[in-house]
């Protein structure tokens, strides 16, 4: 069910919205909450168009304008910003570890088409999300850093490579926003560090890193789904804004670790190890993939994400007024009541490969 949002007198400026806004990957979780946000700040003076491989994936709720099609066909590319003078780009293909070739072709070359296409077609506002991680962990706590490549993550590459070409066109006369969540959690959403995470504490194997002390920002899709509207539609945004957005506290990775095992039972780490080993051990891991039928216990990819980013909602609050809702508890139990719920074993460390605008 959805319920009508409180504005604050000082978000009037929401209500006076009169934009048509393209949404990609429209039936993922990014795109599915950015839909649920754009109906509850009531949408009589939007034309929200709903992008989208099948529109039977669609929330119920929505009712608006739906363009079917893949972001790699250059047919649907020509006509789906087609009007629009807002792209939330919410599709995305993610993979774990390694798939370079994967993510450059499901991914990379799609996202760099479409931002082509919108500037051809005098779009106002080019909204993407990147991570909290991106430049973590030194340069991770301002967005508007650049990102540090790491040779272990080719699909974090091409976000930074599709981040650095937002910066290049700075002069082309379009607002561009990147938004750096941090680990999404919620209903619908299936992929992440808790799926990767819960059928590994199973194994007793998994130890804490650097004692569980760094901070996890977790996120709820309800969270994401207000930052990225206001992004959308904020005034007075620059040629280029990087902002973290990240839930209303940030739990340690032991806080979270501890929560799971005390509600659902699942087995504690026993021990401790600092980076350096946690990254050794997943180097290791790696290189042991081609002779097991499974995936690796632990890749660098993941050890990364386990990185203290020091992020903070500051400047997203300041400038788009962004106040998350969603305590970080209660999007790790609706995530892990929905796997339980749909009967979850284990996750893959990529997603098959689908058109572009599936998710």
């Amino acid at each position: 069910m959805i319920y009508a949002k409180v504005i604050q007198p000082s978000d009037l400026w929401i209500r006076r919205m009169a934009h048509t806004i393209v949404v990609t990957g429209a039936t993922g979780f990014v795109g599915s909450h950015v839909l649920e946000e754009l109906i509850q700040i009531g949408h009589k003076d939007l034309h929200i168009i709903a992008a989208c491989r099948d529109r039977r994936k669609l929330i119920p709720e929505f009712t608006g304008e739906v363009r079917e099609g893949d972001l790699r066909d250059p047919e649907y590319l020509e006509r789906v910003l087609a009007g629009a003078d807002i792209v939330c780009h919410c599709a995305a293909w993610t993979s774990l570890w390694g798939n370079r070739k994967a993510s450059d072709k499901l991914f990379l070359q799609p996202s760099l088409n479409l931002l082509d296409k919108a500037l051809e077609w005098k779009v106002k506002r080019f909204v993407f999300i990147s991570t909290t991680s991106a430049a973590s962990p030194k340069y991770s706590a301002d967005a508007n850093n650049p990102g540090i490549p790491r040779r272990y993550w080719p699909h974090l590459n091409n976000v930074i490579k599709i981040e650095n070409v937002m910066r290049d066109n700075l002069h082309r006369g379009m607002s561009m926003v990147s938004l750096r969540l941090g680990l999404f959690a919620g209903e619908r959403y299936a992929l992440g560090l808790l799926p990767m995470l819960l059928p590994r504490l199973k194994t007793r194997l998994v130890p804490w890193v650097s004692g569980g002390n760094t901070g996890m920002p977790i996120i709820s899709g309800k969270d994401i789904g207000q930052a990225v509207v206001r992004a959308a539609v904020a005034p007075g945004l620059a040629s280029y804004e990087a902002f973290n957005i990240v839930g209303p506290e940030i739990p340690s990775t032991k806080e979270v670790i501890n929560y799971i095992c005390d509600t659902y039972g699942y087995p504690r780490p026993w021990f401790s190890v600092p980076f350096p080993i946690a990254y050794s051990f997943a180097w290791l891991m790696e290189r042991l993939d081609p002779l097991v039928p499974w995936d690796p216990l632990v890749t660098r990819s993941i050890i990364h994400l386990l990185e203290e980013t020091h992020a903070s909602n500051e400047k997203a609050r300041e400038r788009l007024g962004y106040v998350p809702e969603i305590h970080w508890k209660e999007a790790v139990r609706t995530q892990i009541e929905a796997m339980h719920r749909d009967d979850f074993k284990h996750m893959k460390m990529q997603r098959p490969e689908k058109p572009m605008s599936v998710d």
